[in-house]
C-alpha cells in the first residue's frame, strides 16, 4: 500500500488545500505504480502544533514561516 505522510504547521492549510495534497499525492503514486495503486493509496495530512517543530536547531512557528516577527 503506497503511503504518504505530510506534516504541516497547524492552521497553514485550509480544507481545500489539504484535499489538493491528497488528490495530487494519490495521483503521483498512480503515475508511478499504475491505476491499481489508487484504491490502496493512503495519504495522511497531519497538523503540527505551532512551535512543535524546527529546522537546524531553531523552533519554527507559523508567524516565522509567514515572515512575521510578531513585533
Amino acid at each position: 500500500m503506497p503511503f504518504a505522510n505530510f506534516k504541516v504547521p497547524a492552521g497553514s492549510l485550509d480544507e481545500k488545500e489539504k484535499k489538493e495534497i491528497v488528490i495530487r499525492a494519490t495521483q503521483l503514486f498512480v503515475d508511478i505504480y499504475g491505476e491499481r495503486a489508487r484504491a490502496t493509496t493512503l495519504v495522511l495530512v497531519e497538523e503540527v502544533t505551532d512551535g512543535g517543530w524546527g529546522i537546524g536547531g531553531d523552533v519554527l512557528t507559523l508567524a516565522v514561516l509567514q515572515g512575521s516577527t510578531g513585533d
